[in-house]
């Protein structure tokens, strides 16, 4: 009787034993993961996706997820070229393009990525006057997603976008830039003001020039500007008769 509560237990305790492995060896990688194996502590290979079978207590494996993933850049503040703070935050997307080489390079991806990508941001801000960044955004986004790919490329990190998302401004400067704005407008409004005028002063010399070539075109002209201004059958309208109009009327009495 003692011997078979004895197999029992010891049954019962090699079925934990065996279960507990199978569980340790057996391994489900979905479609969007690697898995990177390490034998007694030396790498062997990336596996998946789908089940993998591991060496129970000899093998170990760790996850790496394929997606892209969406960072946000901290709001940086820099001075620019010309001596200008600004706040500039922006955001990448990246992915890991090799499994293996992200895991064994470095610690943590993810945080080297987003360090790198904080003082690159930095540093071609800085390079940059304040009109070159804000209107040469996707320049320097680009040139900012160039730096970074290079610099997280040993650890197996393709770095695919990086985008400016805001440039914070100091208050003064908002005003100064909305002030030169506004006078450049006004300078634009007097310009095309002025061209139109010059533009009507040459047509008015063309048709001086047509009107005094015919003397009754003159005449013509008067009475069609008086039929077009009376529009009310109860306005009065006083207008200067043209000596030239009188003199015909009193030659034809003379004869």
């Amino acid at each position: 009787m003692e011997f078979l509560s004895c197999f029992f237990a010891f049954s019962f305790i090699l079925l934990i034993f065996c279960l507990i492995t199978l569980g340790a060896a057996i391994r489900i990688v979905p479609e969007y993961e690697r898995g990177v194996v390490f034998r007694l502590g030396r790498l062997v290979g990336v596996r998946g996706p789908g089940l993998i079978l591991l060496i129970p207590y000899i093998e170990t494996m760790r996850k790496v997820d394929l997606r892209t993933v969406t960072m946000d850049v901290p709001a940086q503040d820099v001075i620019t070229k010309d001596n200008v703070t600004v706040k500039v935050d922006a955001v990448v997307y990246y992915y890991v393009q090799d499994p293996a080489l992200a895991i064994v390079k470095v610690e943590n991806y993810h945080f080297a990525t987003s360090k790198i990508a904080q003082t690159t941001l930095r540093s071609v801000v800085g390079q940059c006057e304040l009109d070159e960044l804000l209107s040469h955004r996707d320049e320097i986004s680009h040139k900012i997603q160039k730096i970074v790919d290079e610099a997280t490329d040993p650890w197996g990190i393709k770095v695919s976008i990086v985008e400016l998302k805001a440039i914070d401004l100091p208050e003064g400067m908002i005003r100064a830039m909305a002030k030169q704005a506004e006078a450049e407008r006004e300078r634009r409004a007097k310009i095309i003001h002025a061209d139109g005028e010059a533009q009507a002063a040459q047509k008015l010399t063309e048709a001086g020039s047509a009107l005094a070539k015919v003397p009754t075109a003159l005449q013509l002209r008067l009475l069609q500007t008086l039929t077009e201004i009376a529009v009310e059958k109860s306005s009065t309208i006083i207008f200067p008769v043209p000596i030239d109009l009188i003199n015909q009327f009193l030659e034809s009495k003379k004869k």
